[in-house]
């Protein structure tokens, strides 16, 4: 994106998604650095995700990645982001990742992110929880309102990942059009065009 506060595109979705595998190479293909969101408040708070929830609560996870996205996104660098899948049900959050970033919403039915899942090797959502596949759909249907609302979506449902990437790519360029109009209009003061769901 051309636009200082649409340089960074940032990638939706819940565990599954792909924001992993298509934000590295989206990345590659930018030319540009990728962080995983997670990882940045890892770092910052010197524990793993699942300490901080433990030891600090929610709320005390939410600001730390709150702080530790503003840095990223006040420094205005071309970057692909990888967000934490929760991050859309934080309010302020998710207002300031729309504003300064181009969102895509990295779209899957619940059985293709059931089966990345456990594909990763990742036995997490199974452990001592026989209803986890019916709390992952809950999951989806709670959060897609509010993942609809990013920029653009890309349907990774029986997608390559090649295919995925290509089609992140053109919704970035999409995004970023899209988020320099809505700029050009708050610079003349006419009303934005409403964020496309």
């Amino acid at each position: 994106p051309d636009s200082p506060e649409k340089a960074v595109i940032a990638l939706l979705g819940v565990r599954g998604a792909g924001k992993s595998t298509v934000g590295a190479r989206l990345a590659r293909r930018l030319g540009v650095p990728f962080y995983e969101l997670d990882a940045l408040v890892e770092a910052e708070a010197g524990l793993r995700v699942a300490e901080i929830f433990a030891m600090h609560g929610e709320a005390y996870f939410r600001r730390i990645e709150r702080q530790v996205l503003g840095r990223l996104l006040d420094r205005a660098e071309r970057a692909v982001v990888a967000t934490g899948g929760g991050l859309v049900t934080d309010r302020e959050t998710w207002a300031l990742l729309r504003e300064h970033a181009v969102t895509i919403w990295l779209r899957a039915d619940a059985n293709d992110h059931w089966r990345r899942v456990i594909l990763q090797g990742d036995r997490r959502p199974m452990a001592g929880k026989p209803q986890a596949r019916a709390e992952l759909r809950n999951l989806l249907r709670a959060r897609e309102p509010l993942y609809a609302q990013a920029d653009q979506v890309v349907d990774t449902s029986r997608r390559a990942i090649g295919t995925t990437v290509r089609a992140a790519v053109r919704a970035a360029v999409r995004g970023a059009v899209r988020g320099a109009v809505r700029g050009a209009e708050r610079a003349l003061g006419r009303p934005s065009s409403p964020t496309p769901t």
